[in-house]
């Protein structure tokens, strides 16, 4: 499923609709937790790195980028929906390269 530039989803190629429903039921953490789980099997033993920088930076980005998105590029609002100060997501949108 991906997200047209006018904000509505569509269905990526080759994916059913009830699938697509059934997977916006489960909360993000779930995909979280997948991916997490995913990423300490491909490990292999080896000692993760950096585990919280790299989560947040995965999880950060795109949220940034979808809210900007849903505001058409309006950063007072996003940061309001986001709930941190303006400056704060330039910051955020500067270390990014969002900006």
């Amino acid at each position: 499923m991906s997200l047209s530039p006018d904000g509505r989803m569509s269905l990526s190629p080759g994916e059913d609709l009830p699938r697509a429903r059934e997977r916006r039921k489960q909360p993000l953490s779930s995909a979280v937790q997948t991916a997490l789980e995913r990423y300490f099997d491909d490990l292999d033993g080896h000692p993760p790195g950096d585990l919280y920088e790299m989560v947040m930076g995965e999880v950060e980005r795109p949220l940034l980028a979808m809210v900007l998105q849903y505001t058409h590029g309006n950063q007072t609002r996003a940061a309001e929906l986001l709930g941190i100060n303006r400056s704060t997501l330039r910051k955020k949108l500067q270390q990014y390269g969002l900006d």
